[in-house]
């Protein structure tokens, strides 16, 4: 019996191959930006704090300017003024609430859940128009607690663990900032 060669395995391997180095058309987040190519310097003045937790608002806009300035990659000059910018992101911190979300077998909360809310714009000064916008943007994290003296007002709880409005305000700012320069 003779042994016919199938052309058509090779011409399906080949096909798919040619597929495979086309691409799926994807692209790696925060590799572009939907900024006009005129925004250079933008302004981010602190962020007002409408809310009773001491000093959220400083940490909050520091993270925000720090993320700004790392994911950029030296493409935008990041500031504190909001005069001789070309884009403005300002925000106000509405709310940063601790509620319990985990408790012992003698019902006392060991794991808090936190929610900070901030209005959040980012203006383009020159052409007056605002270029993302979220009026109650919200980021939410929990955190463990070993002892049993936390409570559920936030003063008392983020007093009394500052690693935790750290890491919350980081992950914030991360949000904003993706949002604002992935244009989601």
């Amino acid at each position: 019996m003779t042994r016919q060669r199938n052309w058509a395995q090779p011409a399906v391997w080949l096909f798919v191959g040619l597929l495979l180095q086309t691409g799926c058309g994807y692209s790696l987040a925060g590799r572009g930006s939907f900024l006009p190519a005129y925004i250079k310097r933008i302004g981010v003045p602190t962020f007002t704090n409408l809310t009773s937790i001491p000093d959220v608002d400083r940490r909050v806009t520091e993270k925000v300017r720090s993320e700004l300035i790392g994911r950029a990659g030296g493409k935008y000059t990041v500031v504190t003024e909001t005069t001789g910018v070309d884009a403005i992101l300002s925000g106000d911190i509405t709310a940063l609430t601790i509620a319990p979300s985990a408790f012992n077998e003698q019902q006392q909360a060991i794991r808090y859940a936190a929610m900070l809310v901030a209005r959040v714009e980012f203006k383009d000064v020159r052409a007056n128009k605002v270029l993302w916008s979220n009026p109650s943007m919200a980021y939410r994290e929990e955190f463990d607690v070993n002892t049993t003296s936390a409570a559920v007002d936030p003063t008392t709880f983020f007093g009394q663990d500052l690693n935790a409005l750290e890491r919350m305000s980081t992950e914030f700012a991360r949000s904003v900032v993706s949002a604002i320069l992935e244009a989601f």
